[in-house]
């Protein structure tokens, strides 16, 4: 069997606590889940401005992340479900010290 490997991403682009973020979403991304029940969904997100700004699910500014769609669903669609994701990172303490971190540099 052969499987067309076509890809339908969805583009957003949001802001959080002042960082733009790009965010694109393939909800079937294996393609798989009219034969096997498989709902495998990619998202990309990405740190724009400042570019590659770390962000609480990233050092780096990128992250490419398989989950279910879902759960993206679950949410209210991928920008939801980023939206959260980040929230609930950005509560950790590891988070709020690498945050306050950051800002102490900046005042240099």
């Amino acid at each position: 069997m052969t499987r067309q490997s076509t890809r339908h991403y969805e583009h957003h682009e949001i802001t959080w606590r002042g960082i733009r973020i790009a965010l694109s979403y393939e909800p079937r991304w294996l393609n798989l889940s009219d034969e096997y029940g498989l709902d495998t969904a990619h998202l990309e997100i990405e740190a724009v401005q400042p570019k590659r700004a770390m962000l609480p699910i990233t050092e780096t500014g990128y992250r490419s992340h398989f989950t279910s769609a879902a759960t993206v669903a679950s949410y209210g669609g991928p920008v939801a479900f980023v939206r959260a994701w980040l929230d609930e990172e950005a509560s950790s303490p590891a988070w709020r010290r690498q945050a306050e971190a950051a800002r102490q540099l900046a005042l240099f």
